[in-house]
């Protein structure tokens, strides 16, 4: 068990239902310390990007696991936004891991077991002494399995594509609905379906379906299950 001072919140669900705005949000409340396991997944499918480990929309598996121990990623708080940002080989690639050709291919490199047990390593050092908040699709599976508190986010895929497409409007960039859509829901499927730690809900998580919700009302709700655990463990 963690530390009962300060837990551990696990957070699982699919992409773009809001789960790494809820983590941040949380952990700001909380005074606890923002993991996005997916900026890191995104980092290595960047690092496998950059490398030439990925050609026509085929990867080169063999390359990735060779060239893992060059990858060297790490988070840095922004001074003017106060929120965590990653670094690739001490570069700061906050902004390009979010691009429509990370996100492509992320769920396929997610799927190399290498990359997950190395990933799946440095998570457990940053939850050591608890205090953490941290989102991804194993968290509450495998990284955490003992986290006090874990959730599980999904709103409507509707619902998820219209915020996705709003986000990447926002940040400039130039995609449809349509292919919006067909992104989710083809990681949805590998996701849900690899080998390797496949998303899925544990039988112990708080599901929060936020398809209605507001993201204030999201972040009450999920403060209000934060007391009553800590209420539980005093």
């Amino acid at each position: 068990m963690y530390n009962q001072d300060k837990i551990v919140i696990a957070i699982d669900g699919y992409s773009s239902c809001g789960k790494s705005t809820l983590a941040r949000e949380l952990a700001k409340e909380l005074h606890y310390v923002f993991i996005d396991s997916g900026a890191m997944y995104r980092g290595i499918t960047l690092f496998a990007i950059q490398n030439n480990h990925i050609h026509n929309n085929d990867l080169d598996r063999g390359a990735i696991i060779r060239n893992l121990n060059k990858a060297e990623l790490s988070f840095k708080l922004n001074s003017e936004s106060k929120k965590p940002e990653i670094f690739l080989n001490g570069v700061n690639v906050e902004s390009i891991i979010r691009t429509p050709k990370v996100a492509a291919y992320v769920s396929r490199v997610a799927t190399i077991k290498e990359v997950r047990e190395k990933l799946v390593r440095e998570q457990r050092k940053m939850g050591t002494n608890g205090g953490i908040v941290m989102d991804g699709r194993d968290i509450g599976s495998v990284v955490f399995p003992k986290a006090e508190l874990k959730l599980f986010v999904t709103a409507d895929i509707s619902e998820r594509v219209k915020r996705r497409f709003s986000e990447l409007k926002e940040n400039g960039i130039e995609t449809n609905e349509e292919e919006v859509k067909a992104n989710l829901l083809e990681r949805d499927r590998i996701d849900s379906t690899r080998i390797e730690s496949p998303l899925i809900q544990v039988d112990d998580a708080v599901v929060i379906d936020n398809t209605k919700l507001t993201k204030n009302e999201q972040l009450q709700l999920a403060i209000s299950l934060v007391e009553r655990k800590l209420g539980t463990l005093a």
